[in-house]
């Protein structure tokens, strides 16, 4: 069953975010998608993915970026879904759409969100509302560099 995690970036950046949690989604063997909303935004996150730590290196691939993207175990797009690397997760940033329907045929969903932006806040509570009445869903704060789980919602 699908469970919907929603993590409200701090201080941490978002490309260290998205290396641990798509670093833990590829060892349990899932494909991933980073889905944003523009292709300027994916480009920057490649860049970023590409140049982090050599030890913490995540295979990716630019979703038509002339690489095979099926084959791509983290696969950043900017459109909706599905994705050509038929992924198990989806992390979706910058308020990128995730319907329900989709995301119950995956085993994680992750919506992250900068809660110093009120739109971008926003955007995530509404996502909470849809997400959380069709699965499980957990909210998560960065506090003082660690994370620290807010809230915990069962459907029904």
């Amino acid at each position: 069953m699908a469970v919907a995690l929603f993590y409200q970036l701090g201080a941490a950046p978002l490309a260290g975010l998205i290396g641990a949690l798509a670093g833990r989604a590829l060892a349990q063997g899932w494909a991933v998608e980073l889905r944003g909303t523009s292709r300027a935004r994916m480009e920057e996150l490649d860049r970023a993915l590409w140049l982090g730590a050599p030890d913490g290196f995540l295979p990716h691939g630019l979703a038509g970026g002339g690489a095979d993207d099926a084959r791509q175990p983290l696969l950043l797009t900017h459109g909706p879904g599905p994705a050509a690397n038929a992924p198990q997760a989806l992390m979706a940033i910058d308020g990128a759409a995730v319907a329900p329907a989709e995301a119950a045929l995956l085993e994680r969903v992750w919506v992250i969100f900068d809660g110093a932006m009120p739109d971008a806040l926003e955007r995530a509570r509404a996502q909470w509302r849809e997400l959380a009445a069709e699965m499980p869903a957990q909210y998560w704060a960065e506090e003082a560099g660690r994370w620290v789980k807010k809230a915990e919602h069962q459907p029904g």
